[in-house]
């Protein structure tokens, strides 16, 4: 073959580092070694069709054959369907945000549970309940379906008031441990995927604080820490500045022999309000907040926040009867209350308050929560805790008005509803709860027939439900007995002992004797005896916590009042895009009462199933729909398949309410707002 016009391939050239064979002396024919391969030089490829490309080309080889059509064409139709892929699922992803609804935080997601720690689980047989105990009965929230742990204070306090005397923010009161207690209860709580918010009680200190021993000696910047002002004292009687009340009744000043001048406090006198519009003061408490903030809490529930701060002037409140003689005036409830809650200014310093946990909450996952109390305010200066619609304040206020019911009835329970539901702000999150440490019992408040009743009420609401420790098993007050406390023992008979067992001290705590005595009820209303009895509240609580927070017709579909009456209260739970809805039906009358859904809802089925009912016995059977009756306290869960949803009809549209609307694709099985 001649080399002219040829050129070598250098990518078949042998390694030269081989070393070549000497030939054969005796070989009739020389064979080289190697040889080059060669390839036609031209300028394209195109000119020598004969000419493939092969392995190991060297790149002026390679960009002979680039060109050609059938190379060149194939590589830009990749390209440019790279691009539009890209492109696409750039696109499809901004449409998925777009059209996504806000997913609920972990507040929103399932039940809170609210535990007065002295009185939950003793760990060490002193007859109080602490933090060690309350780590020990994590297995058993988490068998409620809870999300949240809600612990009220805990903090080092002379228990004056058994949450409010605070001495000292920033450490734990011995009863219930050491700081090393509840470091490994946060860790153990966040373990079992759960969140914990703690009480914080801003509006004043104990007497015994450090701040308030500095302020009464006029030491430093602590000199004006608390609200002081020239009194009156001679012959140990003090005449006040004005006739403004404690909460408990009577002056809400108090003459200091050691400053010689009198102090404020909304409570009782062991407990001198925070003088706010001392900036250093806000400081201090925004300190504190960090504090527990570092440690790892989850949220707030931030009490008494009405009373941060009074008026600048010292008039005196005005009489609610004006024609009483003002030296009689002693009680709470004789005065309008206008220069000493609720003042101008005291929202900045709860959303100062918000602006701090947002500096704890830019972690993904970490959202810090923040709740705040606004016990026994109007409706209207409640929802102002929602905040601004551009100025956050409380992921929302505790709603307590369920507790301030004596009686029940469906239009009261309408009337509650309804009110919370028409009066919150746009897009915010209602919350519910029936009971408190400072609330009687749903028991001893209205009878153990309408326990089920209730929870399957705060369970089936719209929003985030709040149960009381002990709740759930339905425990009532404790009798008015020795109680060896010599504070207003009103406040103690909601607080008595967890009922675990019919064991000693109902298993709350293994020692001689508990800091209150536990319900005479306990042998049979106790924790172990309802777990494994199909009809009991504890078992019909966790079916119903279940259902709240695995169905999105309950965690995320519209609310609609479908009738009520003195006896019951019918509502609906149902979405957008899910083709069945829920139908409750509660009777919280002193009797039972019939039901004919036939002529409430037009088209709906003479039979419908029972997904859960007060009575275990009928959950999932049928029910006429015609004919139901419903005893006293009985409550029932209604499954309706139908596509007709009542939000959409005219007769209940004012009737229905959602927050952060969302519907449902079956088909993507995902939650969109293109409603």
């Amino acid at each position: 073959m001649s080399r002219k016009g040829c050129q070598t391939n250098n990518g078949f050239v042998q390694n030269e580092d081989i070393p070549e064979l000497d030939p054969d002396p005796g070989s009739s024919s020389h064979t080289p070694p190697h040889k080059a391969v060669a390839i036609p030089a031209s300028n394209g490829a195109g000119s020598h069709p004969d000419v493939q490309p092969f392995a190991g080309m060297p790149k002026e080889v390679l960009f002979q054959f680039s060109g050609q059509a059938r190379y060149r064409v194939p590589r830009v139709l990749l390209f440019w369907l790279t691009v539009a892929s890209v492109l696409l699922l750039t696109a499809l992803t901004i449409a998925i945000i777009a059209v996504s609804p806000k997913c609920l935080d972990w507040w929103q997601a399932g039940p809170m549970y609210q535990i007065y720690p002295r009185s939950f689980k003793d760990s060490d047989m002193d007859g109080n309940g602490d933090l060690k105990g309350i780590q020990d009965k994590l297995d058993y929230i988490s068998t409620l379906n809870i999300k949240t742990v809600w612990l009220t204070s805990f903090y080092k306090s002379s228990l004056k008031d058994f949450r409010y005397g605070v001495e000292d923010f920033q450490e734990i009161d011995p009863i219930f441990g050491t700081m090393e207690d509840f470091e490994n209860l946060i860790v153990a709580i966040h373990d079992k995927g759960l969140k914990l918010i703690i009480d914080f009680i801003p509006n004043h200190t104990s007497d015994k604080h450090v701040w308030f021993q500095l302020s009464r000696n006029r030491t430093g910047k602590y000199t004006d820490y608390y609200i002081w002002h020239d009194c009156t004292h001679e012959n140990g009687i003090t005449t006040p500045p004005n006739n403004w009340l404690s909460v408990y009744g009577n002056s809400s000043w108090y003459f200091d022999e050691v400053r010689k001048q009198c102090y404020f406090h909304q409570f009782l006198k062991e407990q001198p309000d925070l003088n706010f519009r001392n900036p250093d003061v806000l400081e201090e408490i925004k300190e504190i907040m960090k504090f527990w903030l570092a440690k790892g809490v989850d949220g707030f529930s931030f009490d008494a926040v009405k009373f941060l701060l009074e008026a600048k002037h010292l008039r005196d409140e005005i009489q609610v009867n004006k024609s009483q003689t003002p030296d009689t005036v002693t009680r709470y409830s004789e005065l309008y209350h206008d220069f000493t809650t609720t003042q101008v200014g005291m929202h900045e310093i709860v959303q100062s308050f918000r602006q701090t946990m947002d500096q704890y909450s830019r972690e993904p996952g970490r959202y810090r929560f923040m709740g705040t109390e606004a016990y026994a305010e109007s409706i209207d200066r409640t929802m102002m805790y929602y905040g601004l619609p551009f100025i956050y304040e409380a992921d929302f206020p505790f709603n307590n008005y369920l507790n301030t019911l004596d009686t029940l009835s469906g239009n009261l329970l309408y009337e509650v509803i309804t009110s919370w539901m028409e009066n919150m702000p746009d897009g915010k999150w209602p919350n519910w709860m029936t009971g408190g440490p400072d609330t009687t019992r749903l028991t001893s408040r209205f009878g153990n027939q309408y326990v089920n009743t209730m929870n399957m009420l705060l369970l089936t609401l719209p929003g985030t439900p709040i149960t009381y420790y002990g709740e759930e098993i339905g425990m009532g007050n404790i009798l008015a007995t020795n109680l060896n406390e010599i504070y207003d023992t009103n406040t103690l008979f909601s607080k008595s002992p967890m009922q675990w067992d019919n064991s000693s001290n109902a298993g709350f705590s293994t020692g001689n004797h508990t800091w209150l005595p536990t319900n005479s009820d306990y042998h049979i209303v106790n924790v172990d005896v309802q777990k494994t009895q199909p009809n009991s509240a504890l078992r019909l609580y966790q079916d119903l916590s279940f259902l709240h927070v695995n169905e999105l017709l309950l965690s995320r579909g519209w609310f609609c009042l479908l009738s009520n009456d003195s006896h019951s209260v019918i509502y609906t739970r149902e979405l957008d895009g899910i083709d069945r809805i829920f139908i409750v039906l509660l009777n919280f009358g002193e009797s039972s009462t019939q039901l004919n859904l036939q002529d409430m809802i037009s088209g709906l089925p003479t039979k419908l199933r029972i997904k859960l009912s007060t009575n275990s016995a009928s959950k999932g059977s049928e029910i006429d729909t015609s004919s139901i009756l419903l005893e006293k306290g009985d409550g029932l869960i209604l499954e309706y398949k139908t596509n007709n949803l009542f939000h959409y009809q005219t007769a209940f549209k004012d009737k229905c309410f959602v927050s952060n609307r969302a519907c449902y694709s079956s088909a993507l099985n995902i939650l969109h707002k293109l409603c």
